[in-house]
């Protein structure tokens, strides 16, 4: 039966597919955090008789219990060398409910998302992902899968090589599905219409959208794929609603009658494979059935209510020390990863590698303001939606440059009110570098200056003028320092002006030879003695020959000894692992010297601040 999906297709007619797998096998008592692709070999009654659930409710397309049958994901059961047994053994389920229907059923291989991020927002390479979803589905296909849905995937580069591994491994058609927020975008930012041109192009047989919200949100995103790609058919399995958790229980709150209602506005909306998802029962796709076999019901009329994002609330203030502050405080080594904001409006990209960064063993993420003078989104609603939805501190960079003593008040007022009270004082690039080269470039304070006033008087506070602000603020404030500067004597008494002013800790430019770190430490010491505050020394990995070539040749401060740049020349072809490892010998050499380290991840690849963290955390046991 391998070519009957696409014969169906052909045909035009509404395909109705089944629903949840995992709602139901929750309500017969089997836990969230337990492997329900096991339960194909352990408990294969149980897996049968929700497939059969499904067929009296007349589903023509059974989804095999396989969601996360993939070696990732099974490896965290201790089940990854199962992979092919309990992909065969759940098409073998599905197929032996289909031979026992009395009407026409296909079996479609289901495979969700590996459970890992992709770079450059996670550490599996695309090859590496392709190779774990090939072995998937390969055990799908051979057992007799008659064709493939890729279900609930929030990263479009990973679906896509979910499609090149089907295409890789055997013939059978591939129905490629994202799931999306409320804002209508995937977790990574992507629009549906984005989501259909890609999928279209990686050469899906049937694309569209699952899981998300309820109907109502799945019928616009359906409506904006068939416009995207007006000659491909589109599949749709909702939700029933967006789920609320009470007492113990996950709820849905979406009824069967309600699904019935939409299935023929899906219909007409151009989706040609419809069913249901997290939520949905035997019910609701019972429903469904009927109201598709009714040509009579008109539903043409359906109003779409706008699904609210929730509002999000802001973190309380308090006057206690910031964990980053506390860590510093215990003489900790801490491990500090900078982030650009977006150059648009949507955060998914940046909270994604915000979320890998805190996985690996980030203490702090720094959210730079305009870097290099480009504009960007307002680096304290990225701390913010960081802090809230990662739950990882931020240091906000809070350049002086461009700011007047009122906007820099008022920015530093709604940065605490934000929660947001790490603050890394630095003058800022001049706008002549930037995009628009002619804005305005003033500044009413220099960065001893803006740190005086947060210490001295917004944590005490009151504003410059004196005038009470309510109450003292709690910033933990940063100071910027070159160890590389030419100028050591003048570095030196900047630094010591910092310090004198309230700095907390400083943040050093990248650093590519270690004596020069500890020349600079030695020459303060000698002057004033042992540092009062905790360096960060800065690491950029370099990314290959060019890269080094520009940061050492253009960048004023950055020296990049000629053994590290034909180390780089000499591996062009794995350059960005060496840049990993030389920054990983680096801060091995200086872990007696700094207090941390500031990590500058070149060209936004976090993953290989991820990797640097890994290391050093196996060097020091104090991280």
């Amino acid at each position: 039966m391998a070519n009957a999906f696409r014969t169906w297709l052909e045909a035009g007619d509404p395909i109705l597919a089944d629903g949840a797998m995992g709602t139901m096998l929750h309500s017969r008592g089997e836990r969230f955090d337990g492997c329900f692709d096991e339960l194909n070999r352990i408990d294969p009654d149980l897996v049968l008789d929700i497939h059969r659930d499904y067929v009296r409710a007349g589903a023509q397309i059974l989804e095999t219990n396989t969601f996360g049958a993939n070696r990732f994901k099974l490896t965290r059961h201790g089940l990854e060398e199962q992979v092919a047994e309990i992909n065969a053994t759940a098409v073998a389920l599905a197929r032996r409910a289909a031979d026992e229907a009395d009407h026409a059923i296909l079996i479609a291989g289901s495979v969700g998302p590996l459970g890992v991020r992709l770079a450059p927002f996670g550490r599996v390479q695309p090859d590496q992902a392709r190779a774990v979803f090939a072995e998937q589905i390969g055990a799908l296909a051979e057992a007799g899968a008659d064709l493939i849905i890729l279900e609930t995937h929030s990263d479009l580069y990973e679906i896509s090589e979910a499609v090149r591994a089907t295409r890789q491994v055997c013939d059978l058609p591939v129905v490629a599905m994202m799931t999306f927020t409320r804002d209508d975008r995937t977790l990574l930012g992507d629009t549906a219409e984005r989501v259909a041109s890609t999928l279209a192009e990686a050469g899906a047989d049937v694309l569209g959208a699952n899981c998300s919200g309820g109907p109502a949100q799945l019928l616009r995103l359906v409506e904006q794929m068939r416009r995207a790609v007006p000659g491909l058919p589109l599949a749709v399995m909702p939700n029933a609603g967006w789920p609320e958790r009470v007492a113990d229980r996950i709820m849905y709150p979406a009824t069967a009658d309600y699904f019935g209602e939409y299935a023929v506005a899906l219909r007409r909306a151009g989706a040609l494979i419809i069913g249901g998802c997290c939520g949905t029962t035997p019910e609701h796709i019972a429903a469904m059935r009927s109201a598709l076999d009714d040509p009579s019901l008109d539903l043409s009329q359906v109003s779409l209510s706008e699904i609210q994002s929730p509002t999000n609330g802001h973190q309380p203030e308090t006057s206690e020390p910031t964990r980053f502050a506390t860590k510093l405080g215990q003489k900790a080594f801490v491990l500090s990863v900078e982030m650009d904001p977006p150059r648009g409006f949507s955060t998914h990209k940046v909270l994604a590698g915000a979320h890998m960064l805190a996985e690996a063993g980030a203490d702090v993420i720094n959210v730079a303001d305009s870097p290099m003078a480009r504009m960007r989104m307002s680096p304290w609603a990225v701390c913010q939606l960081i802090q809230h939805q990662v739950d990882i501190e931020t240091v906000l960079h809070f350049p002086t440059r461009g700011r007047n003593l009122l906007r820099v008040q008022g920015d530093l007022l709604a940065a605490h009110a934000l929660g947001v009270r790490n603050v890394f004082v630095v003058m800022g690039d001049p706008t002549a570098v930037g995009d628009y080269p002619d804005a305005m470039d003033n500044y009413d304070l220099v960065p001893s200056g803006l740190i005086k006033l947060v210490k001295h008087r917004f944590n005490a506070g009151v504003d410059h003028s004196g005038a009470d602000i309510g109450g003292p603020t709690s910033f933990f404030v940063g100071c910027a320092l070159n160890l590389g500067a030419q100028d050591i004597p003048r570095e030196i008494r900047l630094l010591r002006k910092k310090i004198d002013a309230g700095a907390d800790f400083a943040l050093t430019q990248p650093v590519y030879e270690p004596s020069v770190a500890r020349a600079f430490v030695a020459a303060y010491k000698a002057r004033y003695g042992d540092p009062e505050i905790p360096i960060l020394v800065g690491m950029l990995p370099l990314y290959n020959a060019r890269h080094a070539s520009f940061l050492h040749n253009e960048v004023p401060g950055i020296r990049i000894p000629d053994s590290i740049l034909a180390r780089i020349d000499t591996r062009e072809d794995q350059a960005p692992k060496e840049g990993v490892r030389i920054a990983v010998e680096l801060l091995e050499s200086l872990l007696d010297v700094v207090q941390g380290a500031y990590l500058m991840p070149p060209f936004g690849r976090y993953e290989l601040a991820a990797e640097i963290i890994d290391a050093i955390s196996a060097k020091s046991p104090t991280v």
